[in-house]
C-alpha cells in the first residue's frame, strides 16, 4: 500500500525568497494575507499552516537588513486569528525555547489547541546569539552545546498543559457549574534550568499536548527530534540528501523506544508550476533572478566574507581577498552566518565553482543559495513528489511559495488533483485534530 503524502504551508514572512516586486505579490502583514494562504492550504487538504518567529531584525553592516521590511508579527495572535476562519487546518508555530518560560508557552499553546479544536503545533526551536539575546531581560546567549539541554529541559517543562486529569473538573449540582479541583493542575518541575512548581491555569488541550517539530539539523538536533518530537521541519529536500538525512534520524528513534512512524519527516520545498516542463524550467530561471537581484548577491557576499563589499560589482569575479573569519560578524541575528565553519574554505569552493562555471558574482550566488525544489507541469511535480515519499526522502513537504499570498493557488489547483487521483492524497480531512490528520497517536489521558 503506497504511503500517504503530507503537504503544508509555510507563510514566508521575512525571508530571501519571495519575489517583493511580481505586480502579484501583495502585503506580508495585512491579515487578508494569511487569511487567503490559509484558506487556500485548507482547500488543499493540506495537513497545517506554518508560520515561523522572528525575535529581532536581522542587521547588516549596522543596518536592518534589507528583506526584513515589515518586522515579524507574533506567532501566537496570527495562530489564533487563522482559528477563527479554518476549520481543519493545523496551526504550527515557530516559538523559542531560549528566550521565552515554559509555562508562558505551555499556556498559549492550550489555549490556541481549546480555540482551534485540537489543531496546534509547536515548532521548538534554539537560539544561538546574543545579538538577539538583547531584546530579553535575560540577555546573553547559551553555548551551542547548553542550547538543546535547555530545550529538552523546556519541553520536558511545558509538559504542564497536560496536568490537568480526568477528575479535576467536577460539576456542582447545586450552583449547575463545573469547578475545578483545589489541585487541578497541580505540578513541579525542577532542573538545571528550571525550578519551578504551581498550578497550570488552563484546562487539558483537546490533543493532550500540541504537535511537537524540530527543525536542528546538527547531530544534537536529531538526537533531540528522534527521542521527543512528532515531525521534523527538515531542510534536506533533495533526493540523496533527503534519504539520508530521513534514514538516519528514523535510525536514531529506536534508542529511545520509538517507532519510525512515530516521527514524521518533512523537509522545505519551493516550486514553480508551469503548464510544460519546458515553460516551468524558464519561469523557475526567471524567479531565481528576481530573488537574487545584484543587491541580494552582495548581502549573501558579505555574510560570509565578513567585510563591506558594498562597493563590489555583483556582475563581476567574486573577490580577491579572503573572508574575515571570527565571531565578529557584519550580519546579526541570522543563523545561516554560522553554517559556514570555515569560511576560508567556503571562498575557495566558490571560487573553484565560479571559474568552472565561468560566473559572475550574482550568478554564483544564485548557484550556491538553492534553487527551487520541484519544477515541471502539474503532472510531473506531483509524480516527483509521490516518488521521493514513497522512497523514503520524505514523509511529505512543507511547501513554501514565492509570492504572497496566491503563490500556493495553482498548486492546489492543479497539483494536488493529480496527486488524488494517484490515491496518495486526501479528498476529505481524516478526523478532528491535527495528530488525526497526520496519523499521529493522541497524547495519552492522564489518571490517578
Amino acid at each position: 500500500m503506497s504511503k500517504q503524502v503530507h503537504l503544508a504551508a509555510h507563510f514566508p514572512g521575512v525571508n530571501n525568497t519571495t519575489v517583493w516586486s511580481d505586480p502579484a505579490s501583495g502585503s506580508q502583514i495585512e491579515f487578508d494575507s494569511f487569511v487567503h494562504l490559509a484558506q487556500t492550504t485548507e482547500r488543499g487538504k493540506f495537513d497545517f499552516f506554518f508560520l515561523a518567529e522572528g525575535l529581532r531584525l536581522r542587521e547588516q553592516n549596522g543596518l536592518i537588513y534589507d528583506l526584513d521590511v515589515v518586522g515579524r508579527p507574533d506567532t501566537f495572535t496570527v495562530l489564533a486569528a487563522l482559528a477563527a476562519v479554518t476549520e481543519h487546518l493545523g496551526l504550527t508555530g515557530t516559538i523559542n525555547s531560549t528566550f521565552n518560560e515554559p509555562v508562558d508557552v505551555a499556556r498559549q499553546f492550550a489555549t490556541l489547541d481549546h480555540l482551534s479544536g485540537g489543531r496546534a503545533a509547536w515548532n521548538v526551536v534554539t537560539s544561538w546569539d546574543e545579538f538577539t539575546g538583547e531584546n530579553f531581560r535575560r540577555g546573553g546567549y547559551l553555548p551551542e552545546d547548553q542550547r538543546y539541554a535547555r530545550a529538552k529541559e523546556f519541553l520536558d517543562a511545558a509538559a504542564v498543559l497536560d496536568s490537568w486529569r480526568d477528575d479535576d473538573i467536577v460539576a456542582d449540582k447545586d450552583s449547575g457549574r463545573f469547578l475545578a479541583r483545589d489541585k487541578a493542575g497541580e505540578f513541579e518541575f525542577r532542573s538545571s534550568q528550571f525550578d519551578i512548581h504551581g498550578h497550570f491555569a488552563a484546562p487539558r488541550p483537546p490533543q493532550g499536548r500540541p504537535v511537537i517539530f524540530q527543525a536542528g539539523d546538527s547531530d544534537e538536533g536529531r538526537e533531540f527530534a528522534a527521542a521527543t518530537a512528532d515531525a521534523i521541519f527538515s531542510r534536506h529536500a533533495t533526493y540523496d540528501a533527503g534519504r539520508a538525512f530521513y534514514s538516519d534520524v528514523k535510525r536514531r528513534m529506536s534508542a529511545y523506544g520509538r517507532r519510525p512512524e512515530e516521527l514524521l519527516v518533512l523537509p522545505a520545498a519551493t516550486f514553480v508550476v508551469g503548464d510544460t516542463d519546458s515553460q516551468a524550467a524558464e519561469l523557475a530561471h526567471e524567479v531565481r533572478l528576481q530573488q537574487v537581484s545584484g543587491q541580494t548577491a552582495i548581502k549573501f557576499l558579505e555574510q560570509l566574507w565578513n567585510r563591506d563589499l558594498s562597493d563590489h560589482d555583483p556582475d563581476g569575479p567574486l573577490p580577491q581577498v579572503d573572508p574575515i573569519p571570527g565571531e565578529n560578524t557584519v550580519a546579526k541575528g541570522r543563523a545561516s552566518v554560522r553554517m559556514h565553519r570555515d569560511p576560508v574554505a567556503t571562498a575557495r569552493e566558490w571560487r573553484d565553482l565560479a571559474e568552472a562555471k565561468n560566473l559572475t558574482t550574482r550568478e554564483l550566488i544564485i548557484e550556491v543559495t538553492g534553487r527551487q525544489s520541484f519544477v515541471g507541469s502539474p503532472e510531473t511535480i506531483a509524480h516527483t513528489i509521490n516518488d521521493f515519499v514513497q522512497n523514503d526522502v520524505a514523509d511529505g513537504f512543507i511547501l513554501v511559495p514565492h509570492i504572497v499570498p496566491g503563490g500556493l493557488d495553482r498548486f492546489v489547483d492543479e497539483v494536488v488533483p493529480v496527486l488524488q487521483d494517484l490515491g496518495v492524497h486526501r479528498r476529505e480531512y481524516d478526523g478532528t485534530t491535527l495528530r488525526d490528520n497526520l496519523g499521529l497517536a493522541r497524547a495519552s489521558t492522564p489518571s490517578n
